[in-house]
Order: C-alpha cells, then sequence, then structure tokens
C-alpha cells in the first residue's frame, strides 16, 4: 500500500470517464497518489486520456470484461515524442508499477493485481490505420 498524501500533480477530476465525465470518486487513492509519484519522478505532465471508465465507454473502446480501468487502477498516458516515452517509462518503473502497456500515442498503466505481473505489452493499430 502507498503511503497516502496530498495529490501534487493531478486533480482527480482528470480520471473522470471520458464519455460520462463520472467515475473520477471511483479511482483507488493508492493507484492514483503512486501515479502522482512517478508524476513528479518523471518531471514532465502526465496527460490522462482515460482513467475510469463507465461500462459503455469501455465496450466502445474495446476494452475487456475485466478491464483495470473499470476497478480505477488504470491510466492512459498521453505520449507526444519517445523522449516523453522514456521519462514516462522509467518513472513508472521506478515507483514500482508492474503492468504496462505501449501504444503509439499513449501509455497504459494499472496496477490490477488479478493479471500478471512484471509484464509489458505493445498495442498495435486497428487494419493498418
Amino acid at each position: 500500500m502507498v503511503k497516502p498524501h496530498p495529490l501534487i500533480y493531478f486533480n482527480l477530476d482528470e480520471f473522470a470517464c471520458p464519455c460520462c465525465g463520472s467515475g473520477a470518486q471511483l479511482m483507488n487513492k493508492d493507484f492514483v497518489y503512486k501515479l502522482d509519484s512517478a508524476r513528479g519522478t518523471a518531471n514532465i505532465p502526465f496527460v490522462i486520456t482515460s482513467g475510469w471508465r463507465c461500462p459503455v465507454h469501455n465496450l466502445r473502446v474495446g476494452g475487456g470484461i475485466d478491464s483495470a480501468h473499470l476497478q480505477g487502477l488504470a491510466a492512459d498516458i498521453e505520449v507526444k515524442d519517445s523522449l516523453d516515452r522514456w521519462k514516462i517509462l522509467r518513472a513508472l518503473m521506478l515507483e514500482g508499477f508492474t503492468r504496462i502497456g505501449i501504444g503509439p500515442d499513449f501509455i497504459h498503466v494499472d496496477d490490477d493485481d488479478r493479471k500478471p505481473q512484471r509484464v509489458a505489452w505493445l498495442y498495435t493499430m486497428k487494419n493498418g490505420t
């Protein structure tokens, strides 16, 4: 369990569902504090493109029925370039995250202990686009 502290870099509203604006309060507090610490370690902004997801939005974006986003245990972070990708990945690992997905323009991180640990995966573009 991460020792709670006041959020320094994030406003909890940044984790609300992108489609309906709800659920920010459903984010796991330990996860958010740990991500806040990683943001400080990276020393660059973390733009959250997806935090908590309602079931409708999760289905719409192709999330699994056991998605960590539905549990408030995941976030997708926008990535602008390879240097930012490296800084974010490094910070996430230094702060103890062990589940990381890498997409072309985002990084997924979660703390879902129901799933395999010490894993990293790639998201590929669908239909070659």
